[in-house]
């Protein structure tokens, strides 16, 4: 879990003290020294994460969203009001002409390595910037990933804005859910082998150790067949997946490509219905915003746990 600490100085923010904090972010140390106050988050997992911490007001605006994803009908009042910036990856001019302050992205969630919009090209225009744990990866060695990254975030983003007690509230309760599920999960003597399935026909692009889906398989009494593989989202071979024959396929439903259609071509391919998941129709769907780090992650185990398991 990235390391937070606490510096001394005060300001002040609807009547309450801030102390001056400085969060890890990736290879980054970054110091708030007010919180924000025109934040824009990208994608849609992201967005909900600023939002169930209740920061709308904090905002001026999202990006990378519209004709991907669907914010969660609980989540929608908050973010009416705001304009989404862009609707894929933003430029810096964008950030800058709506005078942002925050961005809160992550790498391949609004920002590239080696792009023109990174932390440091931001800094240079009062832009700070904090990044997606499970996207840290990207930029050199992290632990494989795990729940913490997801509640890590939720934290430093409770730090970052002032509303630490709200934060830890939410994950204590997140994790309390979490460990009454487990505790209660009728399972296998083995963890079940469970491939993901997010695109491409030619070669499939998938999970790896690095990305959120192996800790939510594993949660939910699973372990991804490609466990092994040194990526966060990334590209294997069908053969690949055909030697290490999953016992369950979760589906990534997003895009003009439907959870169905993805299902179809593996169910028609010759070289793929032969493997245990399609043979049995043992496919589980996740929206693409339960499958990546932020609130839905834990009703995310759940559907995982009963297309493993049974209700």
């Amino acid at each position: 879990m990235n390391r937070i600490a606490l510096t001394l100085g005060i300001s002040l923010l609807s009547g309450s003290a801030f102390a001056q904090t400085t969060v890890e972010s990736c290879n980054r140390s970054v110091t708030f020294d007010e919180p924000p106050k025109a934040a824009v988050s990208n994608d849609v997992n992201l967005t909900e994460m600023m939002l169930v911490l209740g920061l709308a007001d904090r905002m001026v605006g999202y990006t990378g969203i519209s004709g991907w994803h669907k914010l969660d009908e609980n989540m929608r009042s908050g973010v009416d009001r705001l304009p989404e910036l862009s609707a894929d990856y933003p430029t810096r001019e964008v950030l800058i002409g709506a005078d942002a302050d925050f961005y809160f992205a992550g790498w391949n969630y609004g920002m590239k390595v080696g792009g023109e919009v990174t932390p440091e090209t931001l800094k240079p225009f009062g832009i700070n910037v904090y990044e997606l744990t499970e996207s840290c990866i990207h930029l050199g060695e992290k632990p494989k990933v795990s729940m913490d990254d997801m509640y890590n975030d939720l934290i430093n983003l409770g730090k970052i804005f002032g509303v630490e007690d709200r934060a830890e509230a939410l994950v204590a309760g997140y994790k309390a859910d979490l460990a009454e599920f487990a505790e209660g999960l009728a399972k296998g003597d083995a963890p079940l082998r469970v491939f993901v399935y997010d695109s491409g026909e030619d070669r499939p692009f998938t999970a790896g150790r690095y990305a959120m889906p192996t800790a939510l398989i594993e949660a939910a009494g699973g372990v991804n067949v490609l466990d092994d593989f040194d990526k966060s989202w990334a590209r294997v071979d069908w053969e690949t997946v055909v030697d290490r024959n999953p016992e369950a396929v979760v589906i990534v439903n997003y895009g003009e490509v439907t959870a169905d259609e993805k299902i179809a071509f593996m169910k028609s391919n010759p070289a793929l219905n032969g493997i245990d998941a399609v043979r049995n129709d043992r496919f589980v769907v996740l929206e693409y915003v339960e499958a990546t780090p932020g609130p839905r992650n834990i009703k995310a185990v759940r559907k995982l746990a009963n297309g493993f398991w049974g209700e």
